[in-house]
């Protein structure tokens, strides 16, 4: 089912704390991303997506990036959890390129990060 409800998001201040200063962290254009893994009971995966105010000033602008990072995940979460043996997985997405981008390069770049992480677990 693909759908991204809010057991699936990232919004706890001491999980994003421990991301940002335990995690690892990569690049591939146009995102930076962050993941920390942990072995836990249940296999899970907590995503956050941001859009820096740095590069994009308007508000609807990072608004729409941030729904097209958030729509391209949601289509293409199996990448991820079908590579998860007991594992919780906490993820950020940063979109950090100042041009922007449409939806179908979102969508690839996204499938890229996801690819990136499922291989380092």
């Amino acid at each position: 089912m693909n759908t991204l409800p809010k057991s699936e998001r990232l919004h706890s201040f001491g999980a994003i704390r421990r991301l940002f200063t335990e995690g690892h962290a990569g690049f591939i254009y146009p995102f930076r991303y962050m993941f920390f893994v942990e072995k836990s009971e249940q296999n899970s995966v907590a995503v956050l997506f941001s859009t820096p105010k740095k590069f994009h000033k308007r508000a609807n602008k990072r608004n729409s990036l941030r729904r097209g990072m958030k729509e391209a995940y949601r289509l293409n979460k199996e990448i991820l959890t079908k590579h998860l043996e007991n594992h919780r997985v906490e993820v950020a997405v940063i979109y950090s390129s100042k041009t922007f981008h449409d939806n179908k390069s979102i969508e690839n770049g996204v499938k890229k990060v996801l690819q990136a992480i499922a291989e380092s677990l």
